[in-house]
């Protein structure tokens, strides 16, 4: 029950976190990624904020011999880059730059009921099953 309420706590901070950022708003993201254009650059302190408490947080966690709510650490093993790799980055990096969106701020802009959001998290799940009959 821990796990959950702990899960269900961050999800809330980092739904929160995106509501305030802005970045459920494809304006505001579009206009970050439009670096050649009017770029909004107010997205880089969101960037910033997360690089710093990744950067003072991870070291201190990753010295704990396991996890507060597991048994064990489960850190990426593979280091190499494939064309698997390459193709799902160039893909999620078309839909977030026509979109706006990624899918962690699609969701959390879900409770906005706004008919393209609706329409954009159907399609992502969609590609998501879709995706999973490939492999």
């Amino acid at each position: 029950m821990r796990t959950i309420v702990v899960a269900l706590v961050s999800g809330i901070i980092f739904g929160l976190g995106l509501c305030v950022s802005e970045m459920i708003n494809p304006i505001r993201v579009i206009g970050f990624l439009d670096v050649l254009g009017a770029w909004d650059a107010t997205l880089v302190f969101v960037m910033i904020s997360a690089v710093a408490v990744t950067g003072i947080g991870f070291p201190l966690v990753i010295r704990r011999a396991k996890p507060v709510l597991a048994g064990k650490f489960v850190v990426p093993e593979r280091t190499d880059i494939d064309l698997r790799l390459i193709s799902g980055s160039v893909l999620f990096g078309i839909g977030w730059g026509l979109a706006g969106l990624c899918p962690g701020p699609a969701i959390a802009a879900l409770a906005s009921m706004s008919p393209s959001i609706l329409i954009f998290v159907a399609a992502m799940i969609g590609g998501q099953w879709l995706a999973s009959r490939f492999e």
